[in-house]
């Protein structure tokens, strides 16, 4: 009965948001990693600049509660699952962060574009050459979900199929209450 309420509960909250890609949408914005928390007391790791240019970190050393989208704009299941994550953020707040990880663009000016373009309005880590492999593995989209003590508890092989998907795999991984 629990169960059937809290399903009832998520599909109630996704239903009010649209995740039409024809939908319109804002503008993204290029934004500046600031709010990501990195473990400082590891002194090694995968570091990645901030696509806006600024201050990045070493990916493995993120601590969480986090959700993590690897995508690149020429990944034509990533921009198809953006909807989902644009939605999400939303829902989200502050609960968690949420982050994305561009990985093999022509050059960082690309990923600003498609950033802009794409309505993207959370930090992006940068990954010019595919140092991020022995991560994350080959192929995007890939999305992780990162505990409060940077432990991957979760990695989503392949597009976010919906909200709901998004919001479950939060909530069960995470533990976050939506």
């Amino acid at each position: 009965m629990k169960a059937a309420a809290i399903a009832l509960s998520l599909l109630l909250l996704v239903g009010c948001t649209n995740g039409d890609s024809r939908a319109e949408f804002s503008p993204g914005i290029v934004t500046n990693c600031d709010s990501i928390v990195f473990d400082t007391s590891k002194a090694e790791g995968t570091y990645l600049e901030c696509l806006d240019g600024s201050t990045g970190g070493a990916i493995e050393n993120i601590k969480g509660p986090a959700v993590v989208n690897v995508w690149g704009s020429w990944c034509a299941s990533c921009r198809e699952e953006l909807k989902y994550f644009r939605n999400f953020q939303k829902i989200i707040g502050d609960k968690v962060l949420l982050l994305g990880v561009d990985v093999e663009e022509k050059n960082m000016e690309a990923g600003r574009r498609f950033t802009v373009k794409n309505g993207i309005t959370w930090p992006s880590l940068y990954d010019p050459d595919g140092r991020t492999r022995t991560t994350f593995g080959m192929g995007v989209p890939v999305t992780w979900f990162i505990t409060t003590d940077g432990k991957v508890a979760y990695k989503k092989i392949g597009p976010i199929k919906n909200e709901l998907e998004l919001i479950t795999l939060t909530s069960k991984y995470l533990g976050i209450k939506f």
